[in-house]
């Protein structure tokens, strides 16, 4: 069962298929629309989409970016969703090796969160309580199963630990500059730091750095002002993938640079 390849597909398979899922997350959630009912509809003719068209990525190439039924363009953003769900479980894959470890599993959680909220709040300017707040306890019950499994529980205090870390500061903004830092995005780092642990640190490094430059860039090129607002979910999302696949090596090129 430890074949590399097999590991490989299964989750290259299991990404893409979830990608589609994340897809119907990004549209309906902010709408308030039920996940599982009805089938997957055109947004525009809402005439439902025959399983055969729904295949990820196949079913776009095959359609040529059109709905079959009235012709409407689909959007890029679909095959994206499923290409990146898939890229991403491949990744925590390679992370362990493409061996079955117990401990991808709040990391494929975290990857699939991260994918949703962060178009969302593209979107919407918004991370709905209704992907976050279940998401935060289920992962820390799958931390807790890693530490159980591996007889270390000293991994669920380093969880806890990452959750305060980064869910208190933000937290504290919000409530202080509310139209700086909004207290979904609190939630979400405190989500992230359940399964990232100290390496939440790396992640906010990363997300601020990010999103200033971003924010800077913007602002030079005329297209938002001081006082405009941008998402920070997405920048939030993109440091906390950065310490998930990165975060032990830039620890350790801190340690070497203090050391020295």
């Amino acid at each position: 069962m430890n074949n590399p390849y097999l590991v490989g597909a299964v989750l290259a398979v299991l990404g893409l298929a979830l990608g589609s899922f994340d897809n119907v997350a990004i549209y309906r959630v902010p709408r308030g629309l039920s996940l599982w009912s009805p089938g997957s509809f055109c947004p525009r003719c809402r005439r439902p989409i025959a399983w055969h068209d729904n295949v990820p990525l196949l079913g776009y190439l095959l359609l040529r970016g059109r709905c079959r039924n009235c012709g409407d363009s689909i959007s890029y953003r679909y095959p994206l969703v499923e290409f990146l769900s898939g890229a991403l479980f491949l990744a925590v894959g390679a992370k362990h090796g493409f061996s079955w470890k117990v401990e991808m599993l709040p990391e494929l959680l975290m990857v699939t969160v991260l994918l949703i909220v962060s178009f969302i709040d593209l979107d919407e300017q918004i991370i709905p309580n209704r992907i976050i707040l279940p998401a935060i306890p289920l992962a820390l019950a799958l931390v807790a199963l890693v530490a159980g499994t591996r007889g270390d529980w000293g991994i669920l205090l380093r969880s806890l630990a990452g959750a305060a870390i980064g869910g208190v500061p933000l937290g504290l903004l919000a409530l202080l500059f509310p139209r700086g830092m909004g207290m979904g995005d609190a939630k979400l780092s405190l989500f992230t730091g359940v399964v990232l642990g100290y390496h939440q640190l790396t992640g906010f490094f990363f997300a601020f750095l990010t999103g200033s430059l971003t924010g800077l860039a913007l602002m030079a090129l005329g297209k938002m002002g001081r006082k405009s607002r941008i998402p920070f979910g997405p920048f939030l999302s993109l440091g906390a993938l950065v310490a998930l696949f990165l975060g032990s090596q830039v620890w350790e090129l801190y340690r070497g640079m203090i050391g020295r």
